[in-house]
This record gives structure tokens, C-alpha cells and sequence, in this order.
């Protein structure tokens, strides 16, 4: 055991905490960053200018408390999600990590359950953890797919509290059908599970993908999770946000900080909404990349799933955490997910997206590519 495990483990530390890791994906100095699914176009020029201009004025009354129900974008985040949605319905935190513990907190707990079904975002476990909610694991299918008959099944044996449904998944990047959810509702009335769908990257979908928002109206335990860091590339802002009958949104009132979100990260928000056709633009570019790669590794004779999201999960590696070191040897930083035989990618631009795809050939060539 390591020094700094030992200090660790002479504290009165909640039992359940013992052993654990932190969530952290590699934070290294490589020109070509890839692998936490970040949108790397970055903020638009004018975009930038209305957030400066936003958090100025903001900066003029820093001395008084922010507006607690923060009111105005919550009005904003309705429009945009539209579905006859209303700024009683939404709530938001920084990030949609908070608003999952949020949600824990208020239906999770001492005595309580929550399901998920990996491989799936390695926060839901840790979010558990730390609101002393057991999690228990289901399965998927051997291609990791998640259908409506065998989702309801494990519903129904285990009658969890909380269901995590993430679509798309993380990190295999394909979309639910809403078959899957509206099974899995059903199938937790009977232990009046809160059925939770994490669509952190919804807007990267196909058009063809709908969205768990259609399911709302009549479901007052269905609770989609959203987040500004994907698509409007404010990953530093920290802005997640849930859509919800009324009422849970004032289950969460009852466990939310006081005054939890700034003023300045209110600010930043609202201007990113106002200015989201310029951000949506940057998307539409991301799923041009993200469907070059895809076709690019099938030509390269690798399996990578179809992805509605900004990131490609992709098989048939003998070694992939040889193929993972050797993209960081060239500059090139992915995501190793520890799943045998697969890595994971982030759509990148244009130039950083080629720069993979040339150093990865060059990989499976059996030759050293150049450093990016």
C-alpha cells in the first residue's frame, strides 16, 4: 500500500468509500488531445465575445448572492429543448455529474438501489458511492447492445430505486431506443424506480435518433440529463441541466445547495444559448468527423460500433494498449477503456481527425508514425 493509501486509510472513512479510486481520465501534454470527448473546435470568436460581455456586466453585482432559482435560464434552456417543455420542468447544476447526485441524493440512499448497465459511464458507481446507494450491475448483449425485453427483465428481478440508461452510451457511443426506456418504465412501477436517461450527447445523434424527451409527458418518474459541455463546447463552464415533471425538480430543491450555480456561470450559459447556431454549426462538423473515422476504420479492417455521439468506440485490436501507447508516442491521446481488444476516439476537427487516422495506419502497418 502506497504512503498516500495508508494516511488514507487511518481516517474515519465511510466504509463504502475504502478502496476507491477517484473518476480521472490522463491529463497529458500531447498536441493532439482525443480522449475525454471534449468538443475541441472550442468557443467561436463572436461567442466569446457575448460570454465576456455577459460576465462583465454579471461582475458588477458579485457582491450580492446570484438569483437562487436562477429563473431566467432555466426560461432559456426550455425554449431550446422545446417539446412543450416549461422552466418548471427544467433544472440545472455545474455539470450534469452534479445534477446526478442531485437526483441520488433526493431518491437515492441508506437502503436503496441503483442500476446500471456497463459497460456504461464509470461515474454512476462512484455517484452511488458517495450518496451510500448501492449500485447493482446488469448486462448487455455480447455487441454491448441494451434491448427493451432484457432491460425490463433485470428491472423487474432486481427493483432498483434509480435506473441509469445512458444513450448514448458512454463508451460505446450507440443510442437507446425509446422501446428500451418505455419498457424500463414500466417495468419499475412496481418498485417506483426513478428512471433516469443521460443524454450528455444527444445533439451529436443522427436525425433519425429521438430523444427520451418525447417520453415526459405522464411519466413522472423519467428524468432526462443533458449538459453544455459536448455541444457548446463549455466543458469549462460546468453547466448540466435535467428536463422532469415539476415535482422533481422540487425533490431536488430539497438537497441543492444554496445558491449552487454563480452568477457567472448563469451569464456564460445564457449567452451560449443565445448564440447556439453558431455552436451548432461546430456540431455539424463534429459528426462529418465522427463518420469519416467510422468509415476509415472499417476500411482499415477494424469493428467500430455505430456512434450517435462525438466519439467512436472500435474493436478488433490485438493489442490496443500498444496501439494506445503508440498514438501517444506520435502525439495523438486516446481513450484506453480498458475493454479487451477496443479504444475509444473523440471526433476531432478536421486536421486533428486526420493526424489519428494517418498515425493509426501507420500503426497497424507495423511502422512508427511521426509525431504530431
Amino acid at each position: 500500500m502506497s504512503e498516500q493509501l495508508e494516511r488514507l486509510d487511518r481516517l474515519p472513512l465511510r466504509d463504502n468509500l475504502r478502496g476507491l479510486s477517484p473518476y480521472g481520465a490522463p491529463q497529458l501534454d500531447v498536441p493532439i488531445l482525443l480522449n475525454v470527448n471534449e468538443n475541441t473546435h472550442g468557443v467561436p470568436a463572436d461567442v466569446q465575445a457575448a460570454i465576456t460581455d455577459a460576465v462583465a456586466k454579471a461582475a458588477m453585482g458579485l457582491n450580492r448572492y446570484p438569483d437562487r432559482e436562477f429563473t431566467e435560464l432555466r426560461e432559456a434552456l426550455a425554449e431550446y429543448l422545446g417539446h412543450g417543455l416549461g422552466p418548471e420542468n427544467i433544472w440545472a447544476a455545474n455539470g450534469s455529474n452534479e445534477v446526478l447526485q442531485q437526483i441520488l441524493q433526493a431518491f437515492g440512499g441508506p437502503g436503496r438501489t441503483a442500476l446500471g448497465f456497463p459497460p456504461t459511464y464509470s461515474m454512476y458507481p462512484l455517484l452511488a458511492s458517495g450518496t451510500d446507494t448501492a449500485y447493482v450491475t446488469g448486462v448487455r448483449a455480447d455487441d454491448y447492445g441494451l434491448d427493451a425485453e432484457s432491460a425490463a427483465a433485470q428491472v423487474r428481478e432486481l427493483q432498483p430505486n434509480i435506473v441509469f440508461l445512458c444513450s448514448p452510451n458512454n463508451p460505446t457511443g450507440t443510442g437507446l431506443g425509446l422501446d428500451v426506456v418505455k419498457a424500463v418504465y414500466e417495468a419499475g412501477e412496481a418498485s417506483q424506480a426513478i428512471i433516469i436517461v443521460d443524454e450528455a450527447y444527444h445533439e451529436f445523434a443522427h436525425d433519425d435518433t429521438p430523444s427520451a424527451l418525447t417520453l415526459l409527458p405522464g411519466r413522472e418518474r423519467l428524468i432526462v440529463s443533458r449538459t453544455m459541455s459536448k455541444a457548446f463546447a463549455l466543458a469549462g463552464a460546468r453547466l448540466g441541466y435535467m428536463a422532469a415533471a415539476p415535482e422533481v425538480t422540487d425533490a431536488i430543491r430539497l438537497v441543492r445547495l444554496p445558491y449552487h450555480l454563480s452568477a457567472v456561470t448563469q451569464a456564460t450559459a445564457l449567452a451560449a444559448l443565445q448564440h447556439r447556431e453558431a455552436l451548432m454549426a461546430d456540431v455539424e462538423d463534429i459528426k462529418v468527423q465522427r463518420d469519416r473515422i467510422v468509415n476509415e476504420l472499417l476500411r482499415l479492417g477494424l469493428k467500430p460500433a455505430a456512434s450517435d455521439s462525438n466519439y467512436v468506440f472500435f474493436g478488433g485490436l490485438e493489442n490496443p494498449h500498444q496501439v494506445w501507447q503508440g498514438l501517444l508516442d506520435a502525439g495523438v491521446l486516446i481513450r484506453d477503456v480498458g475493454i479487451p481488444g477496443h479504444l475509444r476516439v473523440t471526433a476531432g476537427t478536421e486536421a486533428e481527425t486526420t493526424v489519428f487516422l494517418e498515425a493509426l495506419e501507420t500503426l497497424l502497418d507495423g511502422r512508427a508514425p511521426a509525431r504530431a
